[in-house]
């Protein structure tokens, strides 16, 4: 079974406290975006990967793990998609089974590309062997494996707010607009980026983002990490101040970096000298 696991944005990301877990609350918005990469799931074979294609294989208990395309940092037994199976694993007897991954998302940009490979590695896992598996504990399952993983399980706009893993549904339709992402192959990780931040309130509330003219985001709809991360890679606020010289009708931070975004009413064009960057422009759905 062939799945493609999308990428999300955030717009707007308000850091209001530290909590004494050792997280943050914060609170966003999140809606999803059709750029993907694909991911398989099948019985085990025994074979190895595909003569002359360059994969990085990982077996871990009944799982084997085959990564192909861009290399995924840190442990390969400690990818998101194993450890999916290993908790799904502790409910069901699940036959041995292969996991092919085409890693094609930028890492580290704040596009929650690792969260939707975990979610969308557990959506085909149940869909195969045809696992009774109810929503809620689909989320309950994700959420021991990272903040974002939830959302992708229902994949629509939503108010986030917690750790990020509190969800409540938001009507909020941008079907009209284009989105241009720009990824200037950066890598920020989670620690960096909260290392700099400094809590404090939200200049609006972002669960009412629906009722404002898409044109006064601008000035009010902020991703807090822009403020510690802009002086220390002002390459990130030099993309966003292109993004709004391109008309962009509003451009930021998505997560905690590194990918930039603008919003347009038109299909913008890319300029030369970003041709080089992990790049996607599309409609939003």
């Amino acid at each position: 079974m062939v799945v493609f696991p999308n990428i999300k944005i955030n717009i707007g990301l308000s850091i209001t406290s530290k909590r004494a877990d050792g997280y943050h609350n914060i609170e966003s918005v999140m809606i999803p975006i059709p750029w993907c990469e694909s991911l398989e799931v099948l019985e085990h074979s025994g074979e190895a990967a595909l003569e002359g294609v360059n994969a990085q294989q990982t077996e871990v208990g009944k799982a084997t793990f085959y990564s192909y395309g861009l290399p995924i940092p840190g442990k390969a037994e400690k990818n998101l998609c194993i450890r999916v199976f290993e908790l799904l694993e502790s409910w069901f007897n699940l036959p041995a089974t292969d996991i092919h991954l085409l890693k094609a998302l930028p890492i580290g940009a704040g596009l929650g590309a690792g969260s939707a490979d975990a979610a969308f590695c557990l959506r085909a896992l149940k869909d195969f062997y045809n696992l009774k598996i109810s929503d809620f504990e689909a989320k309950e399952l994700l959420s021991k494996i990272g903040s974002d993983c939830p959302f992708f399980w229902d994949n629509k706009p939503v108010f986030a707010f917690g750790k990020g893993d509190e969800l409540r549904p938001i009507d909020l339709d941008l079907s009209n607009y284009w989105i241009c992402l720009i990824h200037p192959n950066l890598a920020i990780s989670t620690q960096e980026a909260y290392a700099g931040v400094n809590p404090k309130q939200p200049i609006i509330d972002l669960n009412l983002i629906a009722a404002l003219p898409i044109e006064t985001w601008k000035e009010v709809v902020k991703n807090d990490f822009e403020d510690s991360l802009f002086p220390k890679y002002p390459l990130l606020e030099e993309i966003k101040n292109k993004l709004y010289g391109m008309d962009a009708v509003y451009a930021s931070m998505s997560g905690s970096g590194s990918t930039m975004y603008g919003i347009f009413d038109h299909e913008p064009r890319l300029p030369e000298e970003w041709l080089n960057y992990s790049n996607w422009i599309g409609k939003i759905t």
